[in-house]
């Protein structure tokens, strides 16, 4: 899969042994041939892909990490590399966000440390939880609908610990959700407003709409529901959600 970011970063995204063409030398004219396209694309509109600036990671399954493949030659002036900040959001070559969690967490904890300083300063308490939950909270579960399906126990036990962080300083309520249930809420907040909303950027991401004459109890939407389920994905993971 090959993506572009509105920076004009590109993606390359291959899992396994891709079945985008029979060989290396082929994919790299494919791809090649695309980047040629899309640069004359940002030419025509007065726009410009500068490729010293561009990006190439190549993404593979950590199952098959171990087989030995032979990656493809580098695209020409792109540098490749194993970790990469889309959006915000940092992933590796191996579909981890262990990186991007550590490095949120971090920020987390230097934004405490302001609040420390305006507490300090003389703040009221219902001004320091405002602070705590627009610049700590938000900062933390930023784009939690993408990545959140990708960590592992280890890095929710990070996050939860930036809550009770909160919690101990008396920034957060205790009987506040945690982490997990306000990523939850999050989610199915998303997933409604693109259920209903056609022009949403995602639409075109849903399965297709399934209709029947039986008379089956009610089901939280009407989207067709596929064999494989893939958790990791947003958009899989509403969709079954609540549906059994």
């Amino acid at each position: 899969m090959v993506n572009l970011s509105t920076e004009f970063n590109v993606i390359l995204m291959r899992y396994g042994i891709t079945k985008l063409a029979e060989n290396n030398k082929s994919q790299l004219t494919l791809v090649s041939r695309y980047l040629t396209h899309t640069q004359h694309w940002a030419k025509t509109n007065n726009l410009m892909l500068n490729r010293h600036k561009s990006k190439e990671i190549i993404v593979t399954l950590s199952r098959r990490s171990k087989r030995a493949t032979n990656p493809p030659p580098c695209l020409p002036g792109i540098q490749r590399v194993s970790l990469l900040k889309i959006l915000g959001v940092t992933i590796t070559d191996k579909l981890s966000v262990s990186d991007h969690v550590l490095d949120v967490v971090r920020k987390c904890a230097q934004s405490m440390h302001v609040i420390r300083v305006l507490r300090r300063h003389g703040m009221n308490d219902q001004a320091l939880q405002a602070v705590y939950r627009s610049v700590v909270l938000a900062k933390l579960l930023y784009a939690s609908s993408a990545w959140w399906g990708f960590t592992m126990a280890d890095d929710r036990r990070r996050v939860e610990a930036v809550v009770r962080r909160g919690v101990r300083a008396g920034l957060y309520p205790a009987d506040g959700p945690a982490a997990a249930q306000l990523v939850d809420d999050y989610d199915g907040a998303l997933f409604s407003r693109l259920l209903s909303f056609q022009q949403h950027v995602l639409y075109g991401l849903l399965p297709a709409q399934t209709d029947h004459d039986y008379n089956l109890r009610p089901r939280p939407h009407t989207l067709s529901l596929s064999c494989t389920v893939d958790h990791r994905n947003f958009i899989h993971r509403l969709a079954f959600k609540n549906t059994y």
